[in-house]
């Protein structure tokens, strides 16, 4: 059994990623971390995608098709396999995952600090507003990270998101937005692997130039899959999958499960 942090970087493109994450990147020059190019399943929208990466389930198969749809998973999910297994979870992430797993509609005097070891997300810090500081959303992660040892944790920042909706895929605040960020993981990611986390970092899906997402263009779905980690394979030839993603990390985590996963990337 493995401790797992999975970060999930909202709305970045793979281009932007291999462009602009100039800390990550030389990680993987180093050999340190391995990089793969992913497809995005669809429609290419938030909170479906947010339910195949955690449960491994494509949208069309388990009914979250828009960001409009509020109601609990009816899958099972990363969460609730970990809770199952008897470990411990926690997300520093934006509120619709909460509704997802924990409780729905979000209320956020009794959802936004989430300390209840009955829910399937046990410790969450929940945000609501898409600007909100990446910054600070790490802090959220780091407390929880240290407070409560979770075996799975989620890190959920939405700031490159919001900046290509403004502001569209070739702009420089959009890109600015990554590069702040992979700065940002340089304060916690050496920190993570010293401590003996497996770590991924991941989209949802891409962006275009008309400042949106959903369909099917190369920069909409093409998304990044940074990994690092001894319990990894690092085989620069694994072609992981959007769908594989939960069922790689219950592997990682030593969770009973029957999800597809990418035997390539484990040893």
């Amino acid at each position: 059994m493995r401790k797992v942090i999975l970060v999930v970087i909202d709305g970045l493109a793979y281009e932007v990623a291999r462009n602009c994450m100039g800390y990550l990147q030389g990680l993987s020059e180093a050999d340190q971390l391995t990089s793969y190019k992913m497809q995005c399943e669809l429609p290419a929208v938030s909170r479906p995608l947010y339910e195949c990466i955690l449960t491994g389930i494509r949208p069309v198969d388990s009914g979250i098709l828009n960001n409009d749809i509020t109601r609990l998973s009816t899958q099972q999910s990363l969460f609730s396999l970990a809770r199952q297994a008897g470990l411990t979870t926690a997300a520093a992430a934006y509120h619709w995952v909460s509704e997802l797993y924990n409780r729905t509609p979000y209320q956020p005097i009794r959802d936004r600090f989430t300390q209840d070891t009955e829910l399937p997300i046990q410790y969450g810090l929940f945000y609501s507003q898409d600007h909100y500081p990446d910054c600070h959303l790490l802090q959220d992660a780091e407390i929880l990270r240290t407070r409560f040892d979770p075996d799975l944790l989620l890190i959920h920042p939405m700031n490159t998101d919001d900046a290509g909706h403004k502001f569209g895929l070739d702009s420089r605040q959009y890109r600015n937005s990554a590069r702040r960020f992979d700065l940002l993981l340089a304060d916690y990611l050496p920190r993570w692997l010293e401590e003996g986390y497996q770590v991924l970092i991941t989209s949802d899906h891409g962006m275009n130039r008309d400042h949106s997402h959903s369909g099917i263009l190369p920069e909409e779905r093409e998304i990044p899959l940074l990994v690092a980690g001894d319990a990894f394979s690092h085989d620069r030839h694994a072609h992981p999958q959007q769908v594989e993603l939960c069922g790689t990390i219950a592997s990682l985590l030593g969770a009973p499960h029957e999800k597809t996963m990418c035997s390539e990337l484990l040893k």
